[in-house]
């Protein structure tokens, strides 16, 4: 698990100094649009990796402070994803599947984020 709160924290890291850079270029106006520092479908990419992963992180926050039994519903529907999937899914892919299987049964079971 030390590898992952390592990998936590350089991602961290990264999406602030993203953050801080998407700042300064905001600032300055360019004067052709050909000048723009990021294209529109790399900010649409980040975006949309970004909203899945707070979707999944409030639930997985969820789960945790959660009763046991409750802890075992995710496993079993991460597991239950993990089985359906095919080998040439990509590890984001995966991921996204199980995390949207999960928040789906949990939001079966009458709850969902704020």
């Amino acid at each position: 698990m030390d590898e992952v709160t390592a990998r936590i924290e350089r991602v961290a890291e990264d999406l602030r100094v993203i953050q801080q850079e998407l700042n300064l270029a905001a600032m300055q106006t360019p004067s052709d649009p050909e000048d723009e520092p990021v294209s529109v479908d790399a900010l649409e990419t980040l975006k949309s990796a970004l909203d899945q992963m707070r979707h999944f992180l409030w639930f997985y926050c969820q789960i945790i402070s959660q009763e046991s039994d409750l802890r075992e519903k995710l496993r079993q529907a991460l597991r239950q994803g993990a089985d359906e999937e095919t080998e040439t899914a990509s590890a984001m892919d995966r991921l996204e599947r199980a995390a949207n299987h999960a928040f789906s049964r949990y939001r079966l079971n009458g709850k969902k984020p704020n």
